[in-house]
């Protein structure tokens, strides 16, 4: 059995669950979901007020930037990208460098790529309008199967629940889930499906995008990772976590693995009140991010390998190592460099692929959260 269910849910029905959709056992669990959520709501930039009909864009640009990375984070990207493009056509017209730029910062750099090839996508192939099908919207580049379902519940009001990591949290519990992630996922979404509110008769909303948002709502104020308020969750009296006195222990997750550390050397060069800077290429890690040049990043590299690496100059100082070094996680591997230094003569040409820009205007450029550190060390006395 995969998951334990509330005494009163017929074992008939607990057999089902690793074929079939779970059917919930009464349509209290949707409609407490929805009265709760229409007295707490978040207010959010991108959320739509009570009664006003969603943004698709708002929608999906909110969805995007809100992968892997947290609400509060999100917010002053989101006001700086809706005030500069405040349509998606807007958005497809501008080059991807501006849209790097204004995104630098806020990591994950693949998505501000493909949010920039999907907004030219539905500007020349859809008009400026995006599908209102998650068909539709998953053959846009950038838009999975995760971000397809949220855009078409929350801004179609497509009968479909999108989960993210606040609501396997809630489902996990609620139903107390004892398979692991990631292969819970599948059981989860089934689970999850049972909490849409139905469509009334004649009425033509069904409310699925709001249902959905109320779970996102719970699982980030009162069914959190650690100390859940269960004691105000409109579902406390039916979750079988809470019932047995486990909730912190779901969702059962596989022991993460921990990548390499890597290691390598940046080299920070000045030329008066210049840097020496280049851009990733556009495929990869930090892919068309602006950077200092620096040697490759490898597990087990000796610094006097890195270092060999360095940029050739006319007229360069001598390098000098800063002490210390810059560390920085990624993903799937944790990252140490080495920082070198060194100061150039006027009107030293900078090396193919690499140009000076005026260190007073780095603000303007698309830099990583890796690289900003590099440099303020580098160019910290």
């Amino acid at each position: 059995m995969h998951c334990r269910y509330s005494e009163n849910m017929s074992p008939k029905s607990a057999l089902k669950a690793k074929s079939e959709p779970v059917q919930p056992e009464t349509p209290s669990r949707p409609l407490a979901l929805l009265q709760w959520y229409d007295r707490h709501r978040r207010r959010l930039p991108w959320r739509a007020a009570p009664g006003e009909a969603s943004d698709p864009y708002r929608v999906w640009l909110s969805e995007i930037m809100l992968q892997q990375t947290t609400v509060k984070a999100v917010g002053p990207y989101f006001e700086k990208f809706v005030a500069r493009w405040p349509d998606v056509t807007a958005l497809g017209r501008a080059s991807q460098d501006d849209v790097l730029r204004m995104w630098a910062g806020l990591g994950y750099y693949s998505r501000a790529r493909n949010l920039h090839a999907c907004a030219v996508a539905v500007m020349r192939e859809h008009g400026g309008a995006f599908p209102d099908t998650e068909a539709g919207l998953r053959a846009l580049p950038g838009i999975g199967p995760y971000t397809a379902a949220a855009i078409a519940a929350i801004a179609f009001d497509r009968r479909t629940m999108p989960v993210d990591g606040n609501i396997e949290r809630v489902v996990s519990r609620l139903f107390a889930v004892e398979e692991e992630l990631p292969q819970a996922k599948p059981l989860i979404q089934q689970l999850a499906a049972t909490l849409l509110a139905d469509s009334r008769a004649g009425d033509e909303k069904s409310r699925a995008g709001d249902s959905a948002q109320a779970l996102m709502d719970l699982g980030s104020s009162i069914c959190t990772p650690k100390k859940p308020a269960c004691s105000l969750c409109p579902l406390n009296d039916d979750c079988t976590a809470r019932a047995q006195h486990t909730q912190e222990t779901f969702p059962r997750k596989a022991p993460k693995k921990t990548g390499t550390l890597r290691r390598g050397a940046a080299f920070v060069v000045t030329r008066g009140d210049e840097l020496l800077v280049r851009s990733r290429p556009e495929k990869g890690l930090l892919g068309g991010m602006t950077e200092v040049p620096g040697s490759a990043w490898l597990a087990g590299q000796e610094d006097t390998i890195a270092k060999q690496q360095a940029p050739e100059l006319k007229g360069l100082s001598r390098w000098q190592r800063k002490v210390g070094v810059v560390t920085h996680v990624f993903t799937h591997f944790p990252l140490e460099l080495v920082v070198y230094t060194a100061k150039t003569e006027a009107r030293t040409r900078a090396p193919a692929g690499m140009r000076w820009v005026p260190i007073a205007t780095l603000a303007d450029e698309a830099l990583p959260n890796v690289m900003r550190k590099v440099i303020a060390h580098g160019l910290d006395p």
